[in-house]
């Protein structure tokens, strides 16, 4: 687990550049234009859910993705393997009820709902709406992202690579047997985690610390419960936990930040008594 809580700071270490966004309208913190972050917003999150509908059709039929070898043999590598043994609860399917009580429920309250209640206590209700805006573009795309690579790996999820041949075509919902590869629930809330601390931070509001601070662990106890649900090795929610913080502070950090001067050096130079002196500073 201490590899979970070092993803936030990994995210933010490898991220690059994104163009600038549109400026309709512009904060000292940040900068927005409703025409493109609405659209792009819809368009990403309709994506999601017809990705989701269309499930059936668009997951791979047998595993890409196998953890096995040319005779069948299991080749899963160590630290999945340990990791499944050690964290897997007897009663997966109440892990994996409240990872997704976690994921699709808590997380996403405690992400729009503490972002809110900090910038009121900021007096700056009227950011709150735009706030909500950047965390769902954020989100969406970053769910998107994941559903592409999902269908497009094919991993076989941990209880069906677990199960006989005969018996797989039996799971409850074969269409998502190959879907384990990364995980979508992890994916989910730490870009929902890490958006709106990002966004709380670059408002400047006070309560930014508890907005990181609530996010990141309800995003931390939803990995961990979809290991003990048998869902995802982890692998999988450590690719999740990174991809989603990565996504979650690029689209406002790198996408939406005030537009600001380049750094130039001010030189003056003077006769003070006594001697020249000489001072140097840089506008950003």
């Amino acid at each position: 687990m201490h590899l979970l809580r070092c993803v936030a700071v990994l995210a933010a270490a490898v991220l690059s550049g994104l163009p600038a966004a549109v400026v309709a309208a512009e904060h000292d913190d940040l900068s927005y234009d409703l025409r493109v972050d609405v659209p792009v917003t819809a368009v990403a999150a309709t994506g999601w859910l017809t990705s989701e509908l269309l499930k059936s059709h668009l997951s791979a039929s047998a595993c890409r993705w196998c953890d096995r070898d040319a005779d069948g043999s299991d080749n899963l590598n160590s630290v999945d393997r340990g990791t499944r043994n050690a964290l897997r609860w007897n009663n997966t399917a109440r892990a994996n009820s409240l990872s997704n009580i976690t994921g699709f429920i808590l997380a996403p309250l405690l992400a729009l709902g503490t972002t809110t209640l900090a910038a009121g206590h900021d007096g700056a209700w009227d950011r709150a709406p735009v706030d909500g805006l950047l965390i769902a573009e954020a989100t969406a795309l970053a769910a998107d992202l994941n559903q592409i690579v999902k269908f497009a790996v094919g991993r076989e999820r941990p209880f069906v690579h677990a199960l006989a041949p005969a018996d797989k075509a039996s799971t409850a919902q074969p269409s998502d047997n190959n879907a384990s590869f990364y995980s979508g629930h992890t994916n989910l809330v730490f870009a929902l985690a890490v958006s709106s601390g990002t966004v709380a931070s670059m408002r400047g509001y006070r309560y930014a610390p508890a907005v990181w601070a609530s996010g990141l662990t309800v995003a931390l106890a939803t990995g961990w419960l979809r290991i003990a649900a048998d869902k995802h090795y982890l692998t999988d929610v450590v690719t999740g936990a990174v991809v989603g913080s990565a996504v979650g502070f690029g689209v406002p950090w790198l996408g939406h930040r005030a537009q600001q001067k380049s750094a130039v050096p001010l030189v003056s130079a003077g006769v003070a008594q006594g001697g020249l002196s000489l001072a140097a500073s840089w506008v950003w």
